[in-house]
């Protein structure tokens, strides 16, 4: 086809014209945006955590379980990490998907409570009267038999952590912290963490035009060697191995492709060249991602150094539209399925208002939709590059799910994510689901 940048890309559009989805209400009425943070388990039960932007309340741990079709609250963050006593910020985040080794969950947890200063959210160094400052993010686990959490570390600095990964044959968790971005590795097993230091600038605690710069919110492990990979405003690709214990650059591939657009990295509002989400593929031993305000998919293989483009994977809309979708960051509802060969993608696509598309603001200062929008569920094929749009969703009341950043595919096929609706008049944002589109 003409748009098509791989002559064996099939192109299909969902007949049903529209996706139906159901929405939960797990209880806790002060649910706020969640990103990243729901995944499927071996069990077959999709955990997932609620966030709260309130300086007192926690974030809230739940499982929903397809067998009984009910959600059950497991914890709140705050209490998890022994904090509740300390009368400071609370744990109001969990911004990171859940790893499973050896029978446990492996979380962190993130501020959720913002101070604005010179316009932008930042971490609060005024705290509400009669609170401390936030104590800093935690390294958790949840064991899936007995229920218990355990406390594993706590992140220095008194930051939040962004982003992590795991690389589960060695027991190593990998992350970055918010706001000025270091990089943090936790050995399970040897209970050590080390901190080292900061990857881009000053992170999002810097000056805007100066040593600002958005940090990476998706890392991967290659399992063979052991590294764990990043990227950077800049478009820089990072790595580290726990043998070395060093942060390195990789000297012949970065990010600043054309393809992605132009970014000055010192400003906010984009992802800039970062990746918006990335996963190693077990199978082809390569990373598949994701570039948050293009929408291209890539293949990197971090072995050869190498990258390539396979397909612009928004939605049929935004692909005939030739602009960037309204979240200013990108989508991180991207994964790979069950099968290893189909990636699910939630993404944005352009309203139409009498053949004219609905058009928001040219820029913002964070990470958030310039415009409303629809969703789209994207899937990719990888054995023969089949492209789907299964369509925009909608909730039964024909309303349309926000803000969303997550995404979790069952082992039945059915998908799952966290995103806005309103319940009893008050918005908030809780567990979505869409019954397997290939049925």
């Amino acid at each position: 086809m003409s748009n098509s940048l791989n002559e064996t890309l099939t192109e299909v559009s969902a007949d049903s014209g529209m996706l139906a989805a159901r929405h939960y209400y797990s209880g806790f009425e002060k649910a706020h945006d969640t990103y990243n943070a729901i995944s499927a388990a071996s069990d077959g039960r999709i955990y997932y955590v609620l966030s709260s932007d309130q300086h007192d309340t926690g974030g809230q741990m739940y499982v929903y379980d397809p067998a009984t079709d009910q959600t059950k609250f497991l914890g709140d963050l705050t209490d998890i990490c022994g904090e509740r006593h300390l009368q400071a910020i609370s744990q109001g985040k969990s911004h990171v998907r859940f790893y499973e080794r050896n029978g446990k969950l492996y979380f962190s947890t993130h501020v959720g409570f913002y101070e604005l200063i010179d316009g932008m959210d930042r971490l609060p160094v005024n705290p509400p009267a009669g609170y401390q400052l936030y104590p800093g993010g935690h390294f958790l686990s949840y064991d899936l038999q007995t229920g218990t959490f355990e406390d594993l570390a706590l992140v220095p600095n008194g930051e939040g952590m962004v982003s992590m990964t795991m690389d589960r044959d060695r027991g190593h968790l990998y992350g970055i912290s918010w706001p000025r971005g270091n990089f943090i590795h936790f050995d399970v097993d040897n209970r050590t963490l080390k901190d080292l230091g900061r990857v881009s600038g000053n992170g999002e605690a810097g000056t805007p035009g100066d040593d600002f710069r958005s940090l990476c919110r998706s890392l991967f492990v290659d399992p063979e060697s052991g590294s764990v990979f990043f990227s950077t405003a800049e478009g820089d690709i990072f790595t580290y191995n726990p043998d070395s214990a060093i942060l390195e650059k990789l000297p012949d591939v970065d990010l600043r492709l054309d393809y992605f657009g132009k970014y000055d990295f010192t400003r906010p509002g984009s992802m800039c060249y970062n990746w918006r989400k990335i996963f190693w593929h077990p199978v082809e031993e390569v990373a598949y991602g994701v570039h948050g305000n293009s929408g291209y998919l890539f293949r990197f293989d971090p072995r050869k150094q190498n990258i390539e483009i396979v397909e612009r994977i928004t939605s049929l809309p935004s692909r005939k539209s030739g602009m960037f979708d309204q979240f200013s960051y990108g989508y991180l509802g991207f994964q790979l399925g069950p099968d290893q060969d189909t990636i699910y993608y939630l993404t944005g696509g352009p309203i139409y208002i009498n053949g004219k598309r609905l058009k928001g603001e040219d820029q913002i200062a964070k990470g958030a939709a310039k415009g409303l929008e629809n969703l789209h569920l994207v899937t990719f094929r990888l054995s023969d590059h089949k492209y789907t749009d299964h369509g925009p969703v909608f909730y039964e009341n024909g309303e349309r799910p926000t803000y969303v950043n997550s995404i979790a595919v069952g082992s039945d096929g059915h998908i799952y994510f966290l995103a806005r609706f309103n319940h009893e008049g008050k918005i908030i944002q809780d567990l979505v689901k869409i019954s397997n589109p290939f049925n």
